[in-house]
């Protein structure tokens, strides 16, 4: 009897909270039933322990989330469910039917950060080859289709530029015979990155067809009728995919943003600095880049594991 009181004393504030997140914030719909689900499975927590929201303290929210934990569930989904108990006491706060905030000080769950989907050099190396074969077989206006995609991929992976700083390289920016590009990044930020000579003879290559065809007069290195001009980020996914496929490897683990993952990877494996990685990735925040150490981690300890005498793979023989 006693659970059922405090049940629907905290139905009562839950009701009013949401109203709030309705009139005064114009909360969409999903997002009422999102916050809905949350604060009514931690009230009932609450009624079980015959607590209420008026009289819940910082030990009934860490006991909840403690029992989510033995749940097992995600780290991101626990995060969530402490988002919308803080903003259900801050409400209950700012209307008086509480002195306190038994949230505030409350630390969130770590989320582990996923690992980066990475190629290796010799997968990337297929890819290219595959790239440059299809420029050598095809013929007429596909010639230059397969010249863009072989120059777009080299550059890429010789720079491991954003797939959006990519797309959208003015044409000036590939003078003749320059080693160095120069690109403006997140937040306007210009950086220099180093072009290699595969990439630079796949430009060269690509430039000399486009400055044969007269109707190429765009200031886009990469241009297309899309409403920017310049070949789309999706555009250019769909034919790595479609690559990726021609080279033997699954499309669904290439894209892009997976090849500027293997150009950072594959240069902190042949031991480069973590600040120039950083510099050339035009991170502002260096734990970003610190993720591709994570990625090494994991492969030399799955080596480890895999050739160790006393490792997994030699128990498992």
């Amino acid at each position: 009897m006693a659970d059922d009181c405090e049940a629907a004393r905290g139905a009562r504030e839950l009701e009013a909270f949401l109203e709030m997140l309705s009139a005064e914030r114009g909360a969409a719909r999903n997002t009422l039933l999102s916050y809905e689900r949350d604060l009514t499975d931690f009230l009932s927590y609450l009624a079980r322990a015959r607590r209420s929201p008026k009289n819940a303290d910082a030990g009934d929210v860490t006991g909840y989330l403690e029992r989510l934990a033995r749940r097992r569930l995600a780290a991101s989904s626990r995060a969530r469910k402490l988002s919308a108990i803080r903003q259900f006491f801050k409400f209950l706060f700012a209307e008086g039917l509480r002195g306190d905030d038994p949230a505030a000080t409350i630390e969130s769950p770590k989320q582990s950060r996923p690992l980066p989907k990475i190629l290796s050099v010799e997968e990337v190396d297929r890819l290219l080859k595959t790239a440059e074969q299809a420029c050598a077989d095809a013929q007429g206006a596909r010639r230059l289709k397969s010249l863009r995609l072989r120059c777009l991929l080299e550059v890429l992976y010789a720079t491991g530029l954003r797939v959006s700083e990519l797309v959208s390289l003015p044409r000036s920016v590939m003078v003749s015979g320059e080693r160095f590009l120069t690109v403006t990044g997140k937040g306007g930020r210009e950086r220099i990155v180093p072009l290699t000579d595969a990439a630079g003879k796949a430009a060269a290559a690509y430039l000399e067809d486009l400055e044969a065809d007269k109707r190429a007069t765009s200031r886009w290195l990469f241009a297309s009728r899309s409403r920017d001009g310049h070949l789309t980020r999706q555009r250019f996914a769909q034919e790595l995919k479609q690559l990726a496929a021609k080279a033997d490897i699954a499309p669904a683990r290439v894209s892009p943003h997976i090849v500027r993952h293997a150009f950072a990877s594959h240069l902190l494996e042949r031991g480069a600095d973590l600040r120039a990685v950083q510099q050339l990735l035009g991170h502002a925040d260096i734990s970003t880049t610190q993720i591709y150490t994570h990625v090494l981690e994991e492969r030399l300890r799955d080596l480890v594991f895999e050739h160790h005498p006393l490792g997994r793979g030699a128990r498992n023989k």
